[in-house]
């Protein structure tokens, strides 16, 4: 079966709920590694006072057993706890009250979701799309995708993530292991692997605050430790390659997603731009560079997964832009909602998670079984025919 997950949730409702189904049996979990994932995903500089109040703790509630997944639909729940200032507002039962009571929202801001959701599904309180299209949702889909970390880190995978651009400042490329990547840059407020950069970074983003404004930038996820043949060039839909960017571009407020060097392929002559093959009896097949981000036909080459995603800024601003109210259809200046300056530190976790979670399933796909045990014989024995080539 392949792994399929759906959400719930509104982002000022009770909770935020997932189901992921296709887990396999026997993979222990660690929980305190999955709610070490959210916990990442609400740091960051710029981000608002939202983080202030939840301390996001993922809780299972079927699939497990004594700490290891069953086969069975696991399902997870994240607590809003801000949802008490809410409970009136986003009741399920019918409410009494004038819109002021009711926090209706009639003034859709640009950017957002909320004009085109309300004319779609014919809503005149534009409340009731602004709260599932909210970034707030992205908290589990960080839990299943550290969940699906945990699958692939049976098999020696890693998954590393890093800013590489906020606004007008672009942090330096240095070529690092994985593992000291990792380090550098989670002891990092924006998520980059150098002291200088990270200054600069605060600084700007302090500066955006100030003027009331937002900023969007770059971000960064590298995979190491996939063998070749994950994904297949057969069919469009089973590119695994073309599946991380449909992940990516689902993620709110992302505009852009590139391969390895992606876009500057366009400038460059094809001696430039393709990988060497080599070989070795120690490595076997392996590429001379990995400027195909490691991908060829939609397939991993056994090169590490480099993928990077654009990042807009926030839409809601606090000098506002002009919008529309939906009553009167005359011009007002947008309705403010409590939002960040800047949330790309943050949205680098989410991207890691959102990638992570379609190699888990490429993964599954190639050496599906229903228990763990089945999947390790079987990408035994796919290595092993690997290293007879």
């Amino acid at each position: 079966m392949s792994l399929r997950f759906l959400t719930a949730g509104e982002t000022h409702g009770p909770q935020l709920t997932t189901i992921i189904e296709g887990l396999p049996s026997n993979l222990e979990l660690d929980f305190e590694a999955l709610n070490f994932q959210l916990h990442r995903r609400q740091k960051g500089y710029g981000r608002g006072r939202r983080m202030q109040i939840e301390k996001d703790t993922a809780e299972i509630l079927g699939g497990v057993r004594h700490g290891y997944t069953t086969g069975a639909p696991l399902a997870l729940v994240v607590q809003n706890n801000d949802w008490k200032h809410w409970q009136n507002i986003m009741n399920v039962e019918p409410v009494e009250g004038n819109d002021e009571a009711k926090r209706r929202i009639h003034r859709p801001r640009p950017g957002h979701a909320d004009l085109n959701g309300g004319l779609k599904y014919n809503l005149k309180d534009l409340r009731n799309v602004l709260e599932r299209s909210s970034a707030r949702e992205t908290t589990v889909r960080v839990a299943v995708g550290a969940i699906a970390r945990q699958f692939l880190a049976q098999f020696g995978v890693k998954v590393a993530g890093q800013v590489r651009r906020i606004g007008e400042i672009e942090a330096p490329l240095h070529h690092l292991p994985i593992d000291e990547l990792i380090e550098r840059t989670e002891a990092s407020s924006v998520r980059v692997t150098d002291e200088e950069t990270e200054k600069k970074m605060e600084a700007y983003i302090d500066q955006i605050k100030k003027e009331g404004d937002s900023i969007g930038g770059i971000v960064e996820c590298i995979i190491e430790g996939l063998p070749v043949g994950l994904g297949s060039h057969v069919q469009y839909d089973r590119k695994l390659d073309g599946r991380i960017a449909q992940g990516v571009m689902s993620i709110n407020a992302f505009k852009g997603v590139e391969v390895g060097i992606g876009f500057e392929a366009g400038e460059l002559r094809g001696s430039q731009v393709h990988d060497e093959i080599m070989y070795s009896e120690e490595r076997g097949y392996y590429r001379a560079t990995n400027r195909l981000g490691g991908f060829e036909g939609g397939m991993t080459n056994g090169m590490p997964i480099v993928v990077r995603g654009v990042m807009k800024p926030i839409p809601t601003l606090y000098k506002p832009l002009q919008s529309v109210d939906i009553d009167t259809k005359e011009a007002f200046t947008a309705q403010v909602e409590r939002s960040d300056a800047c949330a790309v530190p943050a949205a680098s976790v989410v991207m890691e998670h959102v990638v992570t979670w379609e190699v888990a399933k490429a993964f599954l796909e190639k050496f599906g079984g229903d228990s763990m045990e089945e999947i390790h014989a079987n990408y035994q024995n796919y290595l092993k025919q690997l290293g007879n080539y």
